[in-house]
């Protein structure tokens, strides 16, 4: 079943401007991964800013689990999960501050909290700083309460701008695997990344971007060598 449909998605930052985003198209279903690769300004980042409501787009059709995003943005919302590149965070609460509040705003009921964290706090092991302002976390610490918080809800989309940025290998493993897990209970997950391996490990498929033109999709359901080596090569190709 299709969680997430992008059609013909333009994005331009000012009127008669060049693109920023032209043409993209895309979807993701349930229990896949899709991943979004390109160069610095390939429009990886603008394209999930769009399609999670953060920036208006020019163009196109943007629906998650059917609930079209200018039409129905309040419904779209409440499907997805979203960790920003810069790991935006109140980081004058607490950790468990920050989780309790998402919980109000998604509206997880107070007993599902205490299971769903505990389950986070096992793949993403914050410890102890959960009662420390975030003010005081590192970069990766705030990545790892930025995630806890996107899936409180456990939503249909899971979105991640380069979501390995921070974190520390054994984090890394832990956070591949808990998402190899979400996407087989039914669940889809997008992420945009500079980590071909991490694409050709993860992803069903990847999306390359090319100064915000969708150039190609390739398929990496196999994980195989051969479908590592294609993308490098399409990436480099795309230089």
């Amino acid at each position: 079943m299709e969680v997430l449909r992008v059609e013909n998605l333009c994005k331009r930052y000012r009127k008669g401007g060049a693109y920023a985003v032209e043409g993209v198209s895309f979807t993701c279903e349930e229990g896949e991964i899709v991943g979004l690769v390109g160069h610095n300004g390939a429009g990886k980042s603008t394209t999930v800013k769009c399609l999670e409501g953060m920036l208006p787009y020019d163009d196109g059709r943007v629906e998650i689990c059917g609930f079209d995003m200018k039409k129905r943005p309040l419904a779209a919302k409440a499907r997805f999960g979203f960790v920003t590149d810069d790991h935006a965070a109140f980081t004058r609460m607490t950790g468990r501050g920050y989780l309790s509040f998402l919980g109000d705003v998604y509206g997880v009921p107070t007993a599902e909290r205490r299971t769903r964290y505990e389950e986070l706090e096992r793949v993403l092991c914050l410890g102890r700083a959960i009662d420390n302002l975030i003010s005081s976390y590192s970069h990766g610490m705030r990545q790892k309460v930025c995630m806890m918080g996107s899936l409180l809800h456990r939503p249909a989309l899971w979105v991640l701008d380069e979501p390995m940025t921070g974190l520390d290998p054994a984090a890394m493993r832990s956070v591949k695997a808990f998402m190899r897990k979400y996407a087989s209970e039914g669940h889809a997950i997008l992420f945009s990344s500079h980590d071909l391996a991490a694409v050709a490990e993860l992803c069903d498929r990847a999306i390359l971007l090319k100064k915000g033109r969708q150039v190609d999709v390739l398929s990496l359901s196999s994980h195989t060598d051969g479908e590592r080596k294609l993308l490098e090569e399409r990436y480099f190709d795309e230089a």
